[in-house]
């Protein structure tokens, strides 16, 4: 049997009972079917039932986002990027000036040290070399100084100094050296000699330029930065043939 009310029908079934006063009804529920309506059997629209929100699923997708850019960017980071770079295309002593004969470019992988970019040729033409180059060195900027030696508070002494007094290896620019005064050789007759008291300290110097090719006295002369203060003595103690020099530390090669 099927019963109907305003907006919603009932389905039941149909039991039987004898009393009485005659037969009984009772009606059992069997289904419930409720419709929304407005009460003459048309059904409302349906209603939109709200959106669950996940906040866990949504933190996620965040979390893969950013890793997907980190990712990226560490990916674009490892590509190799060739930049152009000066070059040293032959030797230069310490104290030269570059000229464009010097440099050279070449195309390297990007690390981020200090290379000079190739476009910056033309401010270090004219600059000078803090270090010993050499050919196919990557020009630095740590490599150059503005202006020529010596610096202020420093002067350039040439010295003559027997083969004898300098190491088998010799000596070379940008060599870090101490000079010391020497005893006269056992057994010379130093009455017309200058006193061996010039020098009364040990002088610390560094190498500028070197000409290993014995002079017509069969010296090797040696250009040496000293302090201002002590350049005289220096060459005094050099003119008597007194003079030591004691390597402290090599100029890198």
């Amino acid at each position: 049997m099927d019963i109907r009310t305003a907006g919603a029908a009932y389905n039941v079934s149909d039991t039987r009972e004898q009393g009485p006063f005659g037969t009984v009804f009772f009606p059992e529920l069997d289904t419930v079917a409720v419709q929304a309506g407005d009460g003459l059997g048309r059904p409302a629209p349906l209603v939109r039932l709200p959106r669950r929100r996940r906040p866990m699923m949504i933190v996620a997708a965040a979390l893969l986002v950013g890793v997907g850019i980190l990712v990226s960017v560490a990916m674009y980071q490892r590509v190799d990027r060739q930049v152009p770079v000066l070059v040293v295309t032959r030797d230069v002593a310490v104290g030269g000036a570059l000229t464009t004969a010097d440099l050279s470019t070449a195309s390297i992988a990007a690390t981020g040290v200090s290379d000079i970019p190739a476009r910056q040729r033309s401010q270090v033409i004219g600059l000078v070399a803090g270090t010993a180059l050499h050919p196919g060195m990557l020009l630095a900027a740590s490599d150059l100084v503005s202006s020529l030696p010596p610096a202020p508070g420093q002067v350039l002494v040439a010295m003559s100094l027997r083969p004898s007094a300098l190491l088998a290896s010799g000596v070379a620019p940008g060599d870090h050296v101490t000079l010391v005064a020497t005893p006269g050789v056992i057994g010379e007759n130093d009455s017309g000699a200058t006193p061996n008291d010039s020098l009364t300290s040990p002088v610390a110097a560094v190498v500028q330029a070197v000409d290993a090719t014995p002079n017509q006295d069969g010296d090797v002369v040696v250009d040496v930065l000293v302090p201002a203060g002590a350049g005289a003595a220096v060459l005094q103690q050099d003119s008597t043939g007194q003079l030591g020099l004691v390597v402290t530390k090599q100029a890198a090669p």
